[in-house]
């Protein structure tokens, strides 16, 4: 059975605020298997009969909006895309070693070549991006606090929904939950 990691959006943020035990009954309701969620960011792990992330995500979202009464976007990933993201260097290690925070953007589709124009338009000193498949990564050279990027401007920009993770929460996870990239 397929295995996937739910990233949620606006789980515990905002004034909206969820228990992970009324998360996991949300997605448990749906049938999914070995529910769990990981830190009280709105990231659920679980499996499915369902091989169709799209289908999935459709679900989820449905199910969330009827439990919670506001729209939560979901971006799933598979164990072997979760991995893959988290053992990714979109940046120098160098560079990364001296940021202030490396964060991944979910998003639903990889962005069309407009999108990312817009996108690496917001470069500063302070912020860089790199698209990576249905990711972007924003390499924040200083404290975030000082950078003018946020996910509201972000989805400002690109006119899309996104959700954002620092990758050593995500390389936790993919740790924690033991996800592997596909053998060869």
């Amino acid at each position: 059975m397929p295995r996937y990691a739910a990233f949620l959006r606006a789980i515990n943020v905002g004034g909206h605020v969820v228990t992970m035990s009324e998360l996991r009954r949300s997605f448990e309701s749906l049938g999914l298997l070995g529910v769990e969620s990981f830190i009280a960011s709105g990231n659920v792990i679980f499996t499915s009969t369902t091989k169709r992330a799209a289908t999935l995500e459709t679900r989820i979202e449905q199910q969330l909006q009827k439990a919670l009464g506001y729209e939560v976007k979901t971006f799933l990933r598979s164990d072997a895309e979760v991995a893959a993201i988290a053992s990714y260097a979109p940046f120098n290690p160098s560079a990364v070693r001296t940021a202030g925070a490396l964060v991944v953007g979910f998003l639903g589709a990889a962005l069309e070549a407009a999108a990312v124009r817009r996108l690496m338009a917001l470069r500063t000193e302070i912020d860089d991006f790199h698209v990576h498949g249905r990711e972007v990564y924003w390499l924040c050279r200083r404290k975030q606090s000082e950078s003018t990027f946020s996910n509201a401007l972000f989805e400002r920009t690109l006119r899309l929904s996104t959700t954002f993770r620092n990758v050593r929460t995500v390389a936790r996870l993919a740790a924690k939950y033991g996800f592997s990239p596909p053998s060869a």
